[in-house]
């Protein structure tokens, strides 16, 4: 596998080189892998079954995680719950896996993954999610850090449905919604943008922090998973609508909110 050398080829000389763990049971690839990753300016790390996965996790506290579904003594599933679990600083993780099937993406995503990639994938794409997921943690390293006294963002409702930005959390009629933070950021940015089109590659952009146009499935699954807590919820799925072939927006459903 080789990579391309961009302007964010990784990590810049005298910064702290962040820890990408690479979990799976083929040596060959995990040793080509963290080759790629280490090139990249990357510290590889390197597990080849489910309890050593969540070891290296313990001791070592890596950045992002690549796990691989199916493992030996521990499902890859098993694996993220766990991780997700433990009192420990919390990765990223992107599944890595041959399956590629939605219902295997979305309980990925249930399971607390931020994000998949099938195999075979290019290593390129791979990269841009490694990079936007260490994005995101010192984003959220930041926000977690002393703030500025700021005008709080008021609460944004959409038919039945109240996102809250400040108290980071979202309501159907009164029922709170449980969403992982991804799929808060991408409620959120559709409820911010109601009535317009959102494509897939500016949805990857502004949530996800991806700057390439590559796979664009996993926004798919995640605004499946939304519709889903929806109708859980007891709202109407078509609050977020498809426009075929290019994107999704947030509307109003023209005979409201479903009646419960």
């Amino acid at each position: 596998m080789t990579a391309r050398n961009g302007p964010e080829a990784g990590p810049s000389q005298g910064t702290v080189q962040p820890k990408i763990l690479v979990v799976d049971d083929e040596e060959s690839f995990v040793l080509s892998l963290n080759h790629a990753l280490s090139r990249e300016g990357y510290r590889p790390l390197a597990a080849y079954d489910g309890p050593a996965a969540l070891e290296m996790a313990v001791r070592e506290h890596p950045d992002v995680i690549l796990l691989d579904l199916m493992l030996p003594g521990m499902h890859g599933l098993e694996v993220c719950r766990a991780l997700r679990a433990a009192p420990i600083p919390q990765p990223g993780v992107i599944m890595v896996t041959a399956k590629d099937t939605d219902l295997d993406a979305v309980v990925g995503l249930e399971s607390g993954a931020d994000d998949y990639v099938a195999k075979p994938f290019n290593l390129d794409v791979l990269l841009a999610r490694v990079r936007a997921l260490l994005r995101r943690r010192r984003r959220e390293a930041a926000a977690n850090g002393p703030r500025e006294k700021a005008q709080a963002e008021d609460s944004i409702t959409v038919g039945g449905l109240t996102v809250c930005p400040e108290g980071y959390e979202a309501t159907y009629r009164g029922v709170q919604l449980d969403l992982s933070p991804r799929l808060f950021g991408l409620l959120l940015h559709l409820a911010r943008n109601v009535g317009r089109v959102l494509t897939r590659d500016e949805l990857l952009n502004d949530v996800w922090g991806y700057e390439y146009a590559g796979q664009t499935r996993t926004v798919d699954v995640h605004v499946h998973w939304l519709r889903e807590l929806l109708v859980a919820a007891g709202g109407c799925p078509e609050t977020i609508q498809t426009v075929r072939g290019v994107g999704y927006k947030m509307t109003v459903p023209a005979d409201g909110d479903r009646e419960s």
